[in-house]
């Protein structure tokens, strides 16, 4: 080890932890590297305060008007997940399924070994312990963070629990996984400037990440999204689930009971919005691991304790809690806004005094500004986000840190969808609402770096995250689900339903598909039978909306939002059929499934001749 960089306190927190596994890996990058300084950070409040002052000092962050409040910039073309440039390293020139990137091993850690070597000169290196999960429990994964980016070590001082008495617990094991981050070379304003040479890589074979000539917290932030895809590996081999799922309790209004559900949506698709429906509490908004319990039930725990959200759109109409937090004191991270004085500003915030002037992710922004393609840039990013602990929220469920974590009684399913499935629908069993997961599909956004507006397939909302065949990963689903003997109901949902060119929902209604789901489960509504599952009856929603919202709910509108689109929705199977066909190790009961709801639709159309038929076809 390069003794002259780490000594005093920061070798002694180091070898304190007896595990010679992490000791070798700090000593290869710090090699490899070549930081200028090396820091080893504890669990200890004045060095994760410290850390925070760093970000700033190093110009990172820069400080708001708002006490507690801080923004960052990530570079012009360093503001999403980098679908090209991630890629999973497969030894033998291995593939995985459909849609999954993957690299020969060999020749990707070759590329960003060389790409990581000497990247973090005049830098320094922080090595870092998080726990994802709960400390102390059945759920913990411990993770090792070495990365030269205050900012990103702040942000993960906000999102996750601090692991470094959790790495002593584990005795020197190197059941662990590992996360090497640097923003490489720097322009002027501090960003990311090779981001042609962006590399995000994730080695199944060592459980580690490798991320480099990037800011953008998706790509750099190990602990997120791609420490999801080493846990989706690890699950798969251990009979457990690894989601992009939120967590939330319903507490429906007048009953002395609290249900847990979990959801996977697409980015940007309402997943946020739902864990923060008002009067419910929220566990997580992102991430969850699944495991069932003694008693035969599933099991959630958050993997984080904060929120990575993306902010257009919060507003203090449809989002007044997450707005509140966002226009209180307290520490949080804005990234890619608008700043005018000392002031953050986003896309759809609700207000009509925008700044003409200010800083944004392009630098000094003037409206009318345009980018080298020509391209007019708006004052705030589409994707821009904030990041926050969870317990600054008024509705963090009291069972966020809970080592035995919920147990799971709903699980919700959505994607951005204008044409085709209803807003909230209840699968007939496991298997078809594995299946509902399995199909989901919504049309892009600028979460990611691609075009928007395609509608792209998103199984689980975890393709993005995949990395074992898709066949494998359903079987284990399947499986999972009946090993278990209460068993969750699944529910596809679907916010984004447009008519004639207009959305046929409020954003607030999604309290009432919930609060619905949450009474089915209870046995307290009936529901109508249709090919494609279980929908809502009239009367059972025009109650909840007068109850909830004080508000009528017309037979119009449910006849609407309530038709069974039957071609668009055999549209979507011929969809699923040209996926999956070659997809090898496919369960029988996806197939079982997908042959019942589509002879189910057939059958429909020939008997009514109709494109969409109406609720009232089914009572």
């Amino acid at each position: 080890m390069r003794y002259g960089l780490i000594s005093g306190e920061n070798l002694e927190r180091l070898e304190a932890l007896e595990n010679p596994y992490v000791v070798e890996i700090v000593e290869r990058f710090v090699d490899l590297c070549e930081p200028s300084r090396v820091l080893v950070v504890t669990d200890d409040p004045e060095m994760i305060a410290y850390i925070r002052r760093m970000a700033i000092e190093k110009g990172e962050e820069m400080r708001l008007k708002m006490e507690g409040h801080t923004v960052h910039f990530d570079g012009y073309y360093d503001q999403g997940r980098d679908r090209a440039s991630t890629a999973v390293l497969m030894p033998g020139g291995r593939k995985l399924s459909y849609g999954i990137n993957t690299v020969d091993r060999d020749e990707g850690l070759r590329e960003v070994l060389g790409l990581l070597k000497g990247s973090m000169r005049g830098k320094d290196l922080i090595v870092r312990f998080f726990c994802l999960g709960p400390t102390n429990s059945r759920f913990s994964i411990g993770a090792l963070q070495l990365t030269d980016s205050y900012y990103v070590a702040h942000s993960e001082d906000l999102l996750y629990r601090s692991g470094y008495e959790q790495f002593k617990r584990l005795k020197g094991s190197k059941d662990f996984f590992t996360f090497i981050h640097s923003a490489g070379e720097l322009d002027e304003r501090g960003c990311s400037k090779n981001t042609d040479k962006r590399r995000i890589y994730i080695d199944l074979q060592e459980g580690k990440v490798y991320s480099v000539n990037t800011q953008y917290a998706g790509n750099s932030v190990g602990l997120k999204k791609l420490a999801l895809r080493l846990a989706i590996y690890k699950a798969n081999r251990e009979d457990w689930l690894a989601e992009h799922m939120l967590i939330m309790g319903v507490r429906p209004e007048g009953k002395n009971r609290v249900t847990y559900f979990t959801g996977a949506y697409p980015s940007y698709c309402g997943k946020t919005s739902t864990a923060m429906i008002p009067g419910q509490t929220i566990v997580g908004d992102d991430l969850a691991y699944l495991r069932m319990d003694e008693e035969g039930r599933a099991r959630a725990v958050n993997v984080e304790s904060g929120i990575f959200g993306v902010i257009a759109d919060v507003n203090p109409i449809d989002d007044p809690l997450i707005y509140k937090a966002l226009t209180t004191p307290r520490e949080l991270i804005f990234s890619n806004v608008l700043v005018a004085d000392g002031v953050p500003y986003w896309l759809g915030m609700g207000k009509d005094d925008i700044p003409k002037r200010g800083i944004n992710h392009s630098g000094e922004w003037w409206e009318g500004k345009r980018d080298a393609e020509g391209q007019l840039i708006p004052f705030a990013h589409p994707n821009a986000r904030y990041t926050m602990r969870l317990k600054e929220l008024d509705n963090v469920d009291p069972m966020l840190d809970d080592p035995e974590g919920v147990v799971v009684r709903g699980i919700l399913y959505g994607g951005r969808d204008s044409d085709t499935n209803v807003p909230i629908l209840e699968a007939f069993d496991w298997e078809h609402g594995v299946y509902i997961g399995a199909t989901i599909e919504s049309e892009t956004t600028a979460a990611t770096l691609d075009k928007v507006g395609v509608k792209a397939f998103n199984p689980m909302s975890n393709l993005d995250f995949m990395v074992v065949p898709l066949g494998t990963y359903i079987t284990n689903h399947i499986r999972f689900g009946r090993r278990l003997k209460l068993c969750p109901k699944v529910y596809a949902t679907n916010y984004f339903l447009k008519h004639e060119g207009r959305y046929t929902n409020e954003k607030v209604d999604k309290k009432i598909w919930l609060i619905w789901a949450e009474g089915r489960i209870h046995d307290e509504y009936e529901a109508i039978k249709t090919p494609v599952g279980y929908i809502p009856m009239y009367e059972d929603l025009k109650a909840l909306f007068k109850q909830i919202f004080h508000r009528d709910y017309s037979e119009a509108d449910y006849t609407i939002q309530f038709s069974i689109r039957v071609d668009k929705l055999l549209e979507k199977c011929a969809r699923m059929e040209a996926i999956y066909k070659n997809e090898e190790g496919m369960p029988m009961e996806f197939w079982e499934v997908h042959s019942r709801i589509k002879k189910g639709l057939q059958t429909l159309r020939e008997e009514t001749g109709k494109p969409t038929v109406p609720p009232s076809y089914f009572s």
